[in-house]
């Protein structure tokens, strides 16, 4: 089992439900279609990397430090979003971190399981 997190581009959603909505929009864009895999943009691969600067990819775990659930992790972005899962037993480390490196790269990043904008 995972807790999964949402980061895109775009404008900072005004609310907790734009911003679910907004999900909703890209996820079925770039997630849950059948057309062909839309690489990742530029700012999206950036915050992947940032994230594996900081905890390796499950390819490269050897120590099991990795709170990545998914791998490559660069396989959970699609276009503007990167939707990815993260162990529980790492969540509250792990999406903290992930929160602020998007925030700092302005980028949003968005909570699925409590339907909330990140950080609150």
């Amino acid at each position: 089992m995972s807790y999964d997190l949402a980061v895109w581009e775009g404008e900072r959603p005004v609310d907790d439900d734009a911003a679910s909505q907004r999900f909703n929009d890209l996820y079925e864009r770039y997630i849950d279609t059948d057309g062909p895999a839309v690489p990742p943009t530029e700012r999206i691969a950036a915050y992947v990397a940032a994230l594996l600067a900081r905890w390796p990819d499950l390819t490269e775990d050897e120590d099991d430090t990795s709170p990545w659930s998914a791998s490559p992790l660069i396989d959970e972005a699609a276009g503007p979003l990167f939707y990815f899962p993260i162990r529980w037993s790492m969540v509250e480390e792990a999406a903290v971190f992930a929160a602020q490196v998007a925030s700092s790269m302005g980028l949003n990043c968005y909570d699925p399981q409590n339907q909330c904008l990140l950080p609150e």
